[in-house]
């Protein structure tokens, strides 16, 4: 118990901030303040739209960007990363607002922080290098979609209906707007969406979101344009941290929840690190500090009212861009939102919802790279339909099972790539010393067959069919030296094999097996199957020979040595 305490706690030490992190801070604090201060005014509509679209509210929103981006940027391992609510966050927690209220959610955030230290601590970063590129373009292709389709109630200017499934939502969104149209909204969230995507081609550092949000609330409250709804009022200032959310009662109903919510913060942030370190030279994060500073972000955004947080891809692709090189510019953003929500939250509370809906719809159109789904769907045909059916599952079930789809179809059909590389081919046999006329004699009865590639569940029952229909031989050679990998269900195979050979009276011999299948075939018993009266050799022809031994005491070849001096002698005469 001792040792394991103190391992834990060692592990966690080598995941704090060290001296390192305090250098780099230092190298150039200017130009990482007036990154920070850029991310911020990118941050801002978009932490106040994710808040509202995850059902509580754009204080929530605020106080998740504050408190989570400023934990995650000291504790992270990304010195680039920029953290916050997210539209892939929102995705997952509008359902789970539906179902258990906000408390719900802020119970769920608490555990999957917890969840994400945990992670950290076991060393679990590294294996989400393991998700496909045709998973991860799906999965951003469906958020892309769902997000748009959670803008439209507000985008028309309509109450949100009751519902927890995107597609049903938006259709009776539309439904009631054609009963009472509301075009001052659509306007609205037409012209910000607008000015967004044109503004970014035209000017790309030019932060257009909060001019366009700007420019809608003085046009709204010039003309007075009722039909606006405005965000509503927003405490100035962050709340006193508490408890009182906690139900202890609720935390094994909340614990499915909590698990998809911490999959996802850690997919989501691991991904945007990743892209972090290949928009730069020599930045390289660390996945288990990055998990464990989003664990530490997330058990204390929940104590503020915040949602839960994930590294914020396209607020950290904006980092980058504007020159930012250490955590401070992240440090910096945190620090800049937290003055608008304690100096300008009146003039916050007046932007109106439909402004909102078209930053993030236009956030989401932004999110689809077209030249990128254009080569993936150019690969290969199952490239394509794992990017389709993760794409599709994104929107019709949700994130996490978008992903485990994804992740079990990509790896059944790589399995199948790789059984269909393997190979049982029947080869001549060596001539060696043998004449002609011999080694002739010897091919009637003997044959032999090279395995190339991977002997493993997948291909291993093929092997097995094709082996067994083997007829009218006295010896079976198989050559193992090329077997690539082999499983517990192919060394099974194997032995089965060579008993119903042996059950025929075929003997089998094995040459060339590699020491990496010794153990799995030992575990089996294939290994003692084989070494049974000296069936194991190390070569080829020695195999043949022990081969040609056997035929010779088994009677089958008894003047194969008359014939041939025979025929020698013939030849002299």
């Amino acid at each position: 118990m001792t040792t394991g305490f103190s391992w834990a706690r060692a592990r966690i030490v080598s995941l704090l901030p060290g001296r390192a992190d305090l250098a780099e801070i230092r190298r150039d604090p200017r130009r990482d303040l007036l990154a920070g201060l850029t991310v911020a005014v990118v941050a801002l509509p978009l932490a106040l739209g994710f808040g509202v679209s995850s059902g509580l509210g754009a204080a929530a929103g605020l106080a998740t960007a504050v408190v989570a981006g400023a934990l995650a940027a000291v504790f992270g391992g990304s010195s680039l990363q920029v953290s916050g609510p997210t539209g892939a966050m929102t995705v997952v927690l509008v359902p789970i607002v539906g179902r258990y209220g906000p408390g719900g959610v802020l119970t769920v955030g608490l555990m999957a922080g917890v969840m994400l230290v945990v992670l950290a601590v076991l060393r679990a970063g590294k294996y989400m290098q393991y998700v496909p590129a045709p998973v991860v373009e799906g999965f951003t292709l469906g958020i892309a979609c769902v997000i748009g389709l959670q803008q439209v109630p507000n985008a028309l200017g309509v109450p949100r209906p009751e519902g927890d499934r995107v597609l049903v939502v938006t259709w009776r969104a539309v439904g009631e707007f054609a009963q009472h149209p509301n075009w001052t909204a659509v306007g609205f969230a037409v012209a910000v969406a607008a000015v967004m995507l044109l503004g970014a081609r035209w000017r790309p550092t030019v932060p257009f979101s909060i001019v366009a949000v700007i420019a809608a609330t003085i046009v709204a409250r010039l003309a007075h344009l009722d039909e606006a709804k405005p965000i509503g009022d927003l405490p100035s200032g962050l709340p006193v941290p508490s408890l009182s959310f906690l139900d202890l009662g609720s935390l094994g109903t909340l614990l499915a929840p909590a698990v998809v919510v911490a999959a996802l913060a850690a997919l989501e942030s691991l991904l945007s690190a990743s892209v972090a370190d290949g928009m730069t030279v020599g930045q390289k994060h660390d996945p288990d500090r990055e998990l464990f500073g989003q664990g530490l972000a997330n058990i204390a955004a929940p104590l503020f009212g915040g949602v839960p947080a994930t590294g914020a891809i396209a607020r950290t692709a904006v980092n980058v861009r504007t020159g930012a090189r250490s955590r401070l510019a992240a440090l910096t953003h945190a620090a800049v939102l937290a003055v608008i929500v304690l100096a300008a939250a009146p003039l916050v509370s007046r932007i109106p919802l439909a402004a909102l809906a078209g930053v993030l719809l236009a956030t989401a159109i932004r999110m689809v790279e077209v030249g990128s789904l254009r080569a993936m769907a150019k690969a290969t045909r199952s490239d394509a339909f794992i990017l389709v059916l993760t794409a599709v599952a994104t929107l019709v079930l949700d994130l996490v099972y978008a992903v485990i789809i994804g992740l079990v179809v990509a790896g059944a059909l790589a399995l199948r790539a790789v059984a269909q590389q393997a190979r049982f081919d029947q080869v001549p046999l060596e001539t060696g010393d043998h004449s002609a006329e011999e080694h002739a004699l010897l091919a009637e009865h003997i044959v032999a067959y090279r395995i190339d590639g991977p002997l493993f569940f997948a291909a291993a029952h093929r092997f097995l069919l094709e082996l067994t229909e083997v007829a009218d031989v006295r010896v079976v050679i198989l050559r193992m030296s090329r077997v690539s990998t082999m499983d517990v269900t192919g060394a099974l195979v194997l032995k089965d094999a060579v008993e119903k050979l042996q059950r025929r009276g075929i003997l089998v011999l094995a040459s060339a097996i590699r020491p990496g299948q010794r153990q799995v075939l030992d575990s089996v018993g294939a290994l003692d199957l084989l070494r049974h009266a000296g069936r194991e050799y190390a070569t080829t022809p020695e195999a043949i020979r022990a081969a040609r031994d056997h035929l010779e005491t088994a009677g089958v070849l008894p003047a194969l040595a008359a014939r041939t001096s025979r025929t020698s002698s013939e030849e002299a005469l």
